[in-house]
């Protein structure tokens, strides 16, 4: 088996735009998909981001605050699994529930050293 990073990306003015019914159905749908990742052995470890932070840019040479809310696009957590291959683990991705808040999920092959 193969590790993956599944990196969830959001627009954060979805979720304030969001009825809290609607936020709450949203953190069950996750609970339960964390869950049977869980359970089926494919999850190797989670976490979620804080808000917040720094930004390095190299082509400035410059430290700035951020990511920042009014960004269209924020990065806001990540898991890592195992799968077979890159289409398995895109497959994993198809059901997150990041998709229904018009996310997106990255899935990144781990490169394994040695």
């Amino acid at each position: 088996m193969e590790k993956y990073m599944l990196i969830f990306r959001n627009n954060p003015a979805i979720f304030q735009q969001a009825a809290p019914e609607t936020i709450q159905q949203n953190i069950q749908q996750w609970m339960q998909w964390m869950g049977q990742l869980g359970a089926s052995g494919t999850l190797v470890g989670a976490d979620q981001l804080q808000f917040g932070g720094k930004v390095v840019s190299t082509s400035k040479k410059s430290v700035t605050d951020g990511p920042f809310l009014e960004t269209k696009e924020l990065v806001g957590g990540y898991i890592i699994i195992h799968a077979e291959n890159l289409d398995k683990a895109t497959d994993v991705a198809g059901d997150c529930p990041a998709l229904n808040f018009e996310g997106s999920v990255e899935v990144r092959p781990i490169q394994v050293q040695g």
